[in-house]
């Protein structure tokens, strides 16, 4: 039961730092709210992954409701496409990567979203061979081709850092392709292109 506790307690506190996101963006929302109506708060996720797992239990199980928060999730597919909707309104807030804030506040933009919560600490990212490899060595994707994702995207970065780190030079050693967007790299891998191809758990599973 404790632990049950604890778990319900974290879902709850952030849908609580929802809520009082939802109601700084919005004065009429906690007006609503003080009188007993839920705030509305458009949700968008970057991807519908497994790797969101609490949310879609707090969601199932009612606890942003007992929060006062009617929540509605849409799904962007693509931290550009997220990082839009809360641009132009559409949603209240995004799940996505803070490569995309930092991308906006560096570009000018003068109504900049700000990073509020942390909800994952690991990148759920894996490197997936065209041939079986039974022990692989970070030497044997030298003057290979990679599909890497889209330029300056979380999982591209997060490749080229790993590279880095191992002695790779992700520039001269490496052919990373990177024109392809993050979504349509397994169909692009599955149909012949790149020896290697950067695969994230939101690839991994329906």
């Amino acid at each position: 039961m404790r632990k049950l506790s604890i778990k319900k307690a974290g879902v709850l506190c952030l849908a609580l730092l929802t809520a009082a996101a939802a109601v700084t963006g919005c004065g009429a929302g906690g007006t609503e709210a003080a009188k007993g109506s839920k705030t509305k708060v458009v949700l968008n996720e970057v991807a519908h992954s497994i790797f969101y797992a609490p949310m879609y239990v707090a969601i199932e199980e009612g606890y942003f409701e007992e929060a006062g928060i009617e929540l509605t999730l849409v799904t962007g597919f693509g931290a550009d496409k997220t990082m839009t909707a809360v641009l132009t309104g559409e949603a209240d807030i995004g799940f996505m990567g803070s490569e995309s804030t930092i991308y906006t506040y560096v570009g000018g933009t003068e109504d900049y979203v700000v990073n509020f919560a942390q909800l994952t600490q690991r990148a759920g990212n894996f490197l997936v061979s065209r041939e079986p490899i039974e022990d692989f060595s970070w030497d044997m994707i030298k003057g290979k081709d990679v599909l890497g994702g889209r330029a300056g995207g979380m999982p591209q970065m997060v490749f080229e850092y790993i590279l880095e780190k191992n002695g790779i030079d992700p520039r001269a050693d490496v052919n990373i392709d990177q024109s392809i967007d993050f979504g349509s790299t397994a169909a692009a891998f599955s149909g012949g292109q790149g020896d290697f191809t950067v695969v994230n758990y939101m690839l991994l599973h329906p």
